[in-house]
Formats: C-alpha cells, structure tokens, sequence
C-alpha cells in the first residue's frame, strides 16, 4: 500500500509553552527557521505566474501579497525567489501581537522578511497606518487575511482596505509540497518535508478602488482559493 503524502499527527501540549518562553521560543524559532530554510533548499520548485510579480521584479511598484495563512511556512521562498533575482525591495509580513505571532515573526526574519505586529481584522489602526506608510514608501506587504485565529480560508476586511487606500495591487499566491504534514491547528497548517517538489503560484494583480471595496474582498478570496488549488494540482496533492 502507498504512503500518504500527507498525515495529520497531534502537536505536543509543550508546544504552547516554548513559544511562551523567552528562551525557548527564541532557540525554538532558530531550529524551524533552519529547518525551512533546508526544506525550501532541497525542494524542487516549480514556479507559475510570476509574470504578475513583474512591476515587483523591476523594482518599479510595490504590491500587497496575499495567501492562506496554511501556506505560511513555505511562502519565504517566493521571498529567496526576489532575491536571487536582485530584488531590493522589503517585504514585511504582519503577524498577531500574540505570542504565536511574534514566534512566526522570528521564524521569517530567518529569510530576510520583516513584520508589522497587528492582524487583518483586530489590532487594526496602529498596524494599518504602519502598511499604508510601509506601502507609500515603496515596500511590500504580505497579508494572510484569514489570520492569525481563523476561520480558516475566510478573508477578513484588512487587505481590502489598504489596497483601496493605497491603490496598491493585491497579488493572490499559494505554494504547496507534494511532502508535508499537516499540523491540528485551526488552519490545518502545512509543514512540507525535504527532497519533495513544490509550486508556488500567483495569481493576476487585482485593483481595489476607494469606492465599493468591500465587494471586492469575496474577490480576493476565490483568487487565493484558485492559486492553492492550482499549487496542489502541480504538486499532485
């Protein structure tokens, strides 16, 4: 009988006091760090639609980058991707103020990503007047709305309000592992294995005017939902 290439196993209960613990968090957020970046390397990656990154690439406009927050852990190598291609524009990701947020904020700092401590749906003014300037400066947003509680693929107001602000393009992206497993989490989060093949997939920029933006937020989420589709065909998931 083949093996599945996924499998769902139980977080140990002493998850949730690492990440609590100064000391340990921190030397916990060094070992998956490293862990991912060896992933991210082994991988065999196969990219699709990065044409749509093109006004990023050239270093001409900076866009709103937006994915499930289950696709998180293999998401930096889109990141590597700009910088092998001598992207020097930043890209900051937002996280939750909460602790689990600020562990995720040490895990991509691994990969030269920096963090704007809020959430697409709470923490709001003080992290959306940080994106808007962040944005007006010339540097990149990555947002999961759905994060950082869930429900899990539903798209909070957040990206949609500071793309109509800003008039910044919503890029929609997802990449998967044809090896992972999958962690019991609210979001089911995918952890990919090494030696595998991924994808990474973006999707046509979506334009958000200052009027009417709230129609578009359903938008957003069908194209993030047609990107990790995609993601999982080319990987056979």
């Amino acid at each position: 009988m083949a093996k599945s290439r996924n499998t769902k196993f139980r977080t140990p209960k002493a998850f949730k006091v690492i990440v609590r613990h100064p000391w340990l968090k921190g030397f916990f957020a060094l070992a998956l760090g490293n862990y991912l970046a060896f992933v991210l390397r082994t991988t065999q990656w196969q990219f699709e639609g990065l044409e749509h990154l093109e006004p990023v690439f050239q270093n001409r406009h900076p866009c709103i980058l937006t994915f499930w927050h289950e696709r998180l852990p293999m998401m930096p190598r889109l990141a590597l991707r700009s910088q092998q291609e001598g992207i020097r524009m930043r890209t900051h990701v937002l996280v939750s103020r909460h602790n689990d947020g600020r562990f995720i904020g040490r895990v991509v700092g691994r990969f030269g990503l920096d963090t704007v401590i809020g959430s697409s749906s709470s923490g709001g003014r003080e992290s959306l007047r940080r994106m808007l300037l962040l944005l007006r400066e010339g540097h990149n947003v990555a947002i999961t709305p759905d994060g950082p509680r869930g429900p899990a693929k539903v798209a909070a107001f957040g990206v949609a309000q500071v793309a109509a602000a800003t008039g910044v393009p919503v890029v929609p992206a997802a990449a998967q592992c044809r090896w992972h497993f999958r962690l019991p989490s609210w979001d089911s989060m995918v952890v990919p294995f090494p030696f595998g093949r991924g994808a990474i997939v973006c999707g046509p920029a979506i334009l958000v005017p200052r009027q009417g933006w709230a129609e578009f937020v359903p938008m957003i989420a069908a194209a993030i939902d047609a990107v990790s589709r995609q993601s999982d065909r080319l990987c056979n998931v």
